[in-house]
């Protein structure tokens, strides 16, 4: 976390930028994922040509400055499946992209990857000590008690090291996929992930990591939202836990203002998914902006001591 002032800073908390390393390792492959060109083919997925502008990193540093970022946080893009391939096949991808991550230029920053096949806690410290800000994993590993079991020993390392979860969606199967639109995924499959690893993390995450500090990505799929029918059929509604968030990613201000309605303004931080989404222009106020893009995103990347002694100034 070297590289963020602490005066107020703007922060991303949710982009995508290959690496050159990652690009040459995908290429190498035979077998998806993999990229020929710039063209990238998933298993059970659609042919996707990437742009590639997208993944200039000199380019997409000088538009996180256009942004006005201070800091802009680069993830493993989870759908690719990367994480879930055989132990060595993932090693060898998320190695490229580490060695990648770690040497963009600023303002970025970058959330640490893990194998979910052969899951290696000491490698995720190694990773964490080298400056990543935290773990992401895919809401398709940990939608159930067998993927938090899974996923355990990464998780206690966040605990010990005080440092966040970014959840985020992970491969989507495309079942009769010749019916399907292109948009399918990204407005059906990604939303359904995040509802119910939003409702897993109630049932099964939180109990065994009370210390761990998770944000969710694209609003969790609007699951908070539906805190009226949980109080109507499991009798209870959601409780607000000051150690959790939701990234705006690809949502506007009417979304944005219903999750707040819910959850408070405190939970929410900016992410807005580039180069896969524009980020949000929300028609909110100053104190309400500076919550979203500075102060909330200050807690969930520092732990409460070291984010008491930041003292985050809100404007004036």
């Amino acid at each position: 976390m070297n590289r963020l002032s602490t005066d107020a800073p703007v922060v991303d908390v949710h982009q995508h930028l290959w690496p050159d390393s990652l690009i040459d390792a995908l290429r190498a492959r035979r077998a998806p994922p993999r990229m020929r060109g710039w063209m990238l083919e998933l298993a059970g997925e659609l042919d996707y040509e990437v742009d590639p502008c997208s993944h200039d990193a000199d380019d997409r540093a000088a538009q996180a400055r256009g942004d006005g970022l201070d800091l802009a946080l680069v993830a493993l893009s989870s759908p690719l499946g990367i994480e879930s391939l055989p132990p060595g096949e993932a090693g060898e991808l998320i190695d490229a992209y580490h060695a990648g991550a770690l040497a963009l230029p600023e303002p970025f920053g970058a959330w640490a990857a893990a194998c979910l096949t052969e899951v290696d806690p000491g490698a995720l410290s190694r990773e964490l000590e080298r400056g990543f800000v935290g773990l992401q994993l895919p809401a398709t590993s940990l939608l159930d008690g067998t993927g938090y079991e899974n996923a355990g020993p990464l998780l206690e390392v966040l605990e010990e090291t005080g440092l966040p979860l970014l959840i985020h969606p992970g491969p989507a199967a495309r079942s009769g996929a010749g019916d399907q639109p292109p948009w399918w995924p990204a407005i059906v499959t990604y939303v359904q992930q995040m509802h119910a690893a939003w409702f897993a993390f109630r049932v099964h995450g939180r109990p065994h990591h009370p210390r761990l500090r998770a944000c969710f990505a694209m609003l969790a799929g609007l699951a908070p939202l539906h805190s009226e029918r949980v109080a109507a059929r499991a009798g209870d509604r959601s409780v607000v836990d000051q150690d959790v968030f939701l990234d705006v990613s690809s949502y506007g201000t009417r979304a944005v203002d219903a999750t707040v309605r819910v959850l408070g303004i405190d939970a929410l931080v900016n992410g807005s998914d580039r180069p896969y989404a524009e980020p949000p222009a929300l028609d909110l106020g100053p104190a309400a902006l500076h919550a979203i893009r500075s102060a909330n995103a200050m807690r969930l990347l520092y732990p409460k001591e070291v984010f008491d002694d930041l003292a985050i100034a809100s404007p004036a």
